[in-house]
């Protein structure tokens, strides 16, 4: 799904954006306001409900929208999530598409305008 379509599910109940970039590059650029932060290394853990690392807003019937710095890793951890038995995950491609789409942020360096 385009990130310009992603911004019209922002705000809803039942959807979480996970962004799944190590914590520097998170640091460096900003991510979605109030993405869940799992680094896609952890996200098996995370997104295992048996894992002492799970993550309580990962649930399998949450409407999961996956985003990383380009959308490759965001693919990989679709796949997985979706391998896990999460349904209702979507990849919506790269940090700077969500932006360039006026997309809600946080962290995002002063200065630093849409890519």
């Amino acid at each position: 799904m385009p990130a310009a379509d992603a911004v019209g599910h922002f705000g809803n109940a039942n959807t979480v954006f996970l962004d799944v970039r190590d914590s520097s590059a998170i640091a460096s650029t900003g991510t979605i306001e109030g993405a869940v932060q799992v680094p896609r290394g952890m996200l098996e853990f995370a997104a295992d409900a048996d894992s002492s690392l799970h993550h309580e807003a990962l649930s399998k019937d949450a409407n999961i929208m996956v985003v990383c710095a380009a959308g490759g890793q965001a693919a990989l951890a679709g796949k997985t999530l979706k391998d896990m038995g999460y349904t209702s995950v979507t990849n919506i491609g790269g940090f700077g598409e969500w932006k360039e789409a006026g997309g809600a942020t946080q962290g995002v360096p002063a200065g630093d305008t849409a890519d």
